[in-house]
């Protein structure tokens, strides 16, 4: 019989290259066939080592078949990699049953003929991984590719534009599981004291580095407290919290989250406006708002106005905003250590499609800025096509806004931001530099 929890890791593989739906989403869906939770948690380390280290366990596979790695059929390929990846990375199941699930995987699939080949493609990983020849230092591209399982266009970035050491401690991040990182809800209790009510439910914590209100959970499960319960806190990155500190939107003032989904930047300004002035969030999409209504719900937010709501078209406040933020839709290249699907999923190729669109979001969005107001925009991209590039495009176009240095802001924000700042003053958070995803956010400022 096959483990089951092998069987939900190749369907969940299969979801996500059709691009049907996405990871989570995949995975999600896959795992309700398991009632075991060991099984549960097997299939999904499965599934995310598998496509964190996809790029070198094909460098594996290729070398141990003695083919390209496009001479497999899809599902085969798939086999394999989830296989390759228990034999190189796990050692919780003998590699002979790894081996032996492979073989009667194939043929379930309907794909008997591949059977000896994957047989013998893993048994001689299992047995000589060793001696599989890989690419040095001499080689930085080469060796980020097949060592690191970064995608070649993203490394020949990443080279030329950072230099390889950094280059290296970005792919090294990218490979390292994520810790899960609460932000208190500011409305609720203070991180401090979220701190000390976790403990007391048996979850560890440590305070972030820089985010204000955030938290790193060290040991046990936050989500099953009463705490989650009574909307104490969300699941929010570290370097996704620093937007929301660097928004920061003081009482009474009228803002407006245009890309608002899934809603936990929307309750960190909720909370800075501590009830007063007004807060509308908006999305596109309707599954978005219904995410963004769940957020909101989860902390028990009331008096945000959620729309549905495209911002491409324009927006129904005319310069009577004091605060505009544009989380953009962007290539999510940040996001690979927690989606790992990621980096096979883009290109250089998008980045152009990308920014254009970013670029015509913030000029939309600005028109609902009044004069000595501010236009926040930011990404989870790496790449300066997506970030700086957008910002410098939309200030050569509109000459009424100007790029503030938050550090000469009437009001500084929190030291957390401001040591995140780059030196026009621009939020940047980098891996090699912070230990936090890669964000970008800009704080522009409507001069007249």
């Amino acid at each position: 019989m096959i483990a089951p929890a092998r069987t939900v890791a190749l369907q969940t593989l299969q979801r996500v290259a059709a691009k049907d739906v996405d990871l989570a989403t995949a995975l999600d869906r896959s795992r309700k066939d398991l009632t075991d939770e060991r099984d549960r948690a097997l299939a999904a380390e499965i599934v995310l080592g598998t496509l964190r280290w996809r790029g070198a366990l094909d460098h594996v596979i290729a070398w141990a078949g003695d083919r390209r790695i496009g001479a497999f059929d899809t599902i085969v390929l798939d086999i394999l990699r989830l296989s390759a990846y228990q034999l190189l990375h796990l050692d919780r199941v003998p590699a002979s049953a790894v081996v032996d699930d492979a073989v009667n995987l194939c043929k379930q699939q309907g794909h008997r003929s591949a059977s000896g080949a994957v047989n013998a493609i893993l048994r001689r990983i299992s047995r000589d991984a060793r001696s599989v020849p890989t690419a040095g230092v001499e080689d930085p591209v080469a060796h980020l590719v097949n060592t690191w399982s970064h995608p070649q266009w993203l490394v020949e970035r990443w080279i030329a534009r950072l230099g390889v050491p950094t280059a290296l401690a970005w792919a090294t991040f990218n490979n390292t599981p994520s810790p899960m990182t609460l932000c208190a809800h500011a409305l609720r209790m203070t991180r401090v004291d979220l701190a000390a009510a976790l403990a007391a439910a048996g979850v560890t914590t440590r305070p972030c580095a820089y985010a204000p209100d955030g938290l790193i959970v060290e040991h046990g499960n936050p989500l099953t407290s009463a705490l989650a319960r009574e909307g104490a806190f969300l699941v929010q990155d570290e370097a996704s919290q620093l937007v929301g500190a660097l928004v920061a939107p003081r009482s009474g003032m009228r803002v407006l989250d245009a890309c608002a989904a899934p809603g936990g930047k929307t309750a960190q300004l909720a909370a800075a406006l501590h009830g007063t002035g007004f807060l509308v969030a908006a999305d596109v999409r309707p599954r978005r708002v219904r995410l963004l209504r769940e957020t909101l719900r989860a902390v028990r937010l009331e008096g945000v106005a959620v729309i549905q709501h495209d911002v491409l078209g324009g927006i129904p406040f005319r310069e009577s905003l004091d605060l505009v933020l544009v989380d953009a839709p962007c290539s999510s290249l940040v996001t690979i250590r927690r989606d790992p699907d990621v980096r096979w999923k883009r290109t250089a190729a998008d980045l152009p499609g990308y920014a254009d669109r970013q670029l015509r979001m913030l000029s939309a969005a600005s028109c609902g800025v009044k004069p000595g107001g501010h236009l926040v925009y930011s990404t989870c991209s790496s790449e300066p096509e997506e970030n700086e590039q957008v910002v410098a495009a939309f200030l050569g176009a509109h000459q009424a806004f100007e790029l503030e240095d938050p550090r000469r802001a009437q009001v500084a924000p929190d030291p957390g931001v401001l040591a995140c700042l780059d030196g026009e003053g621009c939020l940047r958070t980098t891996p090699h530099q912070h230990g936090l995803e890669a964000f970008f956010a800009a704080r522009l400022r409507r001069r007249i």
